[in-house]
């Protein structure tokens, strides 16, 4: 059963009484989603009026952002599509193309979606209230012609093989090529995959992109691909535009060994031209990282304390930083050229928060700017916080 309920806090319910933990934003936890109280809510995607939700048992969940409405549900073991059947493990990351949803699972694969009627008019939103399963990748083509061939076959363990097609942990993470035509996958297997999102296949397959699991993914505007690992290190890597080499079409770039603890979440934010890249550890803390101005080597130029506990999630909005943490918190983080300070603490999960979304929305006047945080935790819910800043301290 999914439900839906106003928070009972009866002064959270007016503007003029909402909760601050710093004097440059007001926040008020709008309501709360609850669905099977024994699945943890293991990732979010928003995308225009529409929230998806990924739990640890499989299902996927659609929801009006603007309603807060449940639309849809799909799983791979449920009667609600007519694919293959078997728990796929809890969704560990959600991106979505167009009509087509990538959802990445514990069980290490990555299965596709056709979202019916994606028009964002509320009138037409509820006509079709199911998924298509369009494929599950690797697909069994790609796999079919990978096996075939012993030199497809890669030591996974030791006296085991598998064609280099196939993630053998859990699927982690998962990021789209600017232009869409790209599909990259990170896993627990410390491999880096690069799929063709028109037909699902397998292009690349990096091994040992890491000495432990990879935790995530993230792909500037430049086409620069940044992985976080447990190992404690971040790695940019690129495409190659010289396409002597077929066989490696990716290539690493930069190391960074900066953090002292595993790396879990990662983010990137372009705002005011400087570019920002975003990384939470094991430790609790954040670091702040910007690309000096002759365009060359990437620094540290700050860092974010406040978590007692792991980072799990990072997000950006704009000019704002979310981070979710195991200590069972939400910070909102203000970065610009001369200011890294935390705006908010959100506070209200009984569990981990485990994923993070957002959108700014309007807030009705000039003098402050309103975004919409959509917090999943191990608490098997979903809070939705309306945060509200004063432009004249939004940016500096």
């Amino acid at each position: 059963m999914i439900r839906c309920h106003e928070t009972k806090e009866e002064p959270d319910i007016f503007l003029e009484h909402y909760q601050t933990s710093s004097p440059k934003a007001l926040h008020r936890c709008i309501t709360t989603l609850v669905g099977q109280t024994s699945s943890y809510v293991s990732s979010l995607t928003l995308a225009g009026k529409r929230l998806y939700t990924g739990s640890n048992d499989g299902v996927v969940r659609l929801w009006n952002a603007s309603t807060l409405e449940t639309l849809a549900e799909a799983s791979s073991s449920a009667d609600v599509i007519t694919g293959e059947r078997g728990g796929g493990g809890a969704v560990k990351s959600l991106v979505i193309l167009a009509d087509k949803l990538f959802t990445a699972h514990q069980d290490q694969k990555i299965r596709v979606w056709k979202i019916n009627n994606v028009v964002e008019e509320e009138e037409d939103v509820g006509n079709n209230k199911k998924y298509m399963h369009l494929a599950t990748m690797p697909t069994i083509s790609d796999r079919f012609a990978k096996c075939l061939m012993p030199k497809n076959q890669v030591e996974i363990r030791r006296h085991k093989k598998a064609s280099w097609v196939h993630h053998v942990d859990a699927v982690s993470g998962l990021a789209l090529s600017r232009d869409g035509t790209l599909l990259y996958s990170v896993s627990w297997d410390r491999t880096l995959k690069i799929w063709r999102t028109i037909d699902f296949k397998c292009l690349e397959s990096i091994t040992n992109a890491h000495d432990d699991a990879i935790n995530a993914v993230e792909l500037s505007d430049n086409g620069n691909i940044y992985t976080g690992s447990s190992d404690h290190r971040i790695k940019v890597w690129r495409k190659n535009i010289n396409e002597e080499n077929k066989n490696k079409k990716h290539s690493l770039v930069a190391t960074f060994s900066e953090h002292h603890s595993g790396i879990n979440a990662l983010a990137l934010s372009c705002y005011n031209e400087r570019s920002l890249l975003y990384s939470g550890g094991s430790d609790g803390s954040i670091l702040v990282w910007e690309r000096d101005e002759e365009g060359g080597d990437i620094s540290v130029v700050g860092v974010l304390r406040g978590h007692r506990e792991s980072v799990l999630c990072l997000v950006v909005i704009s000019d704002i930083l979310c981070s979710g943490s195991a200590d069972k918190m939400v910070r909102l983080w203000k970065c610009s050229a001369t200011d890294f300070s935390c705006l908010a603490l959100l506070e209200g999960h009984r569990g981990p928060v485990k994923c993070l979304a957002g959108a700014i929305r309007d807030s009705g006047t000039q003098a402050e700017a309103s975004y919409y945080i959509y917090s999943g935790g191990l608490d098997s819910q979903v809070k939705v916080w309306q945060v509200l800043v004063p432009t004249l301290q939004k940016s500096s």
